[in-house]
């Protein structure tokens, strides 16, 4: 007889983070089914770091969700080196049941990117994967996009650059940075006139997003990534 192993995840926990960013019903259904998977993926591919999994919900789901309460009219998303799903998968099944929406998720890991195929899958959710760097897909992505994001994937002033061209087509920029943030937009404002808006985190410890609308480059001779030629 087969018995199942326990989840590392706290009960207690999921409940906390739907009462930072509550969701419908059908959407937790298909959270709930992309943690079964994230869970089941993690024992063979490293997706999140193991000692967030008790607060999986709260470290990573809410922190999230929380996207879509500073851009709740964004329907077309492109997510930055998307990994575990974080925020890309978490935003496609929230807006799974809106007419219109669509997450691209940039990914340049194979596995990972078999990984948000899978969870895109399972959760019923609509999007689609891109297995590139960063810096080379965002010419592949045509259509409009109301939203860039991207979470620990790299320092800000190299994901300034990336999104750069699509703010400049009319997307907003929304980046989830750590206590580092202040630290971050001082190297930014070298190579960038922005003016960013900080929101604190819903999830605490410190996080925090950064909203930008408009990006101009500071240097004619700063290159995508920010830094100068």
């Amino acid at each position: 007889m087969l018995i199942a192993s326990k989840s590392p995840v706290l009960p207690a926990d999921k409940a906390e983070a739907l009462s930072l960013t509550p969701v419908s019903r059908e959407t937790e259904t298909r959270l709930d089914r992309y943690v079964d998977l994230l869970l089941e993926w993690q024992a063979k591919t490293n997706l999140v770091a193991p000692s967030t999994l008790p607060n999986l919900w709260t470290r990573h789901i809410a922190d999230s969700l929380q996207l879509l309460t500073v851009a709740p009219s964004s329907k077309v998303w492109v997510d930055f080196g998307s990994g575990g799903g974080f925020p890309g998968v978490v935003l496609a099944c929230a807006l799974a049941q809106t007419p219109g929406a669509m997450v691209h998720l940039v990914e340049r890991n194979a596995k990972k990117a078999a990984f948000l195929r899978e969870a895109l899958r399972v959760t019923n959710s609509t999007g689609t994967v891109h297995l590139a760097d960063i810096g080379d897909s965002v010419d592949r992505i045509a259509a409009p996009v109301d939203c860039v994001t991207a979470r620990a994937v790299a320092p800000l002033h190299e994901l300034i650059g990336f999104a750069e061209p699509l703010v400049r087509r009319g997307a907003k920029a929304l980046f989830l940075k750590g206590q580092d943030v202040e630290a971050e937009l001082t190297e930014a404002t070298k190579y960038w006139n922005i003016k960013p808006h900080l929101h604190p985190s819903r999830t605490g410890g410190q996080g925090w997003i950064v909203e930008l609308d408009l990006i101009e480059r500071r240097h004619p001779s700063a290159t995508a990534n920010g830094v100068s030629a």
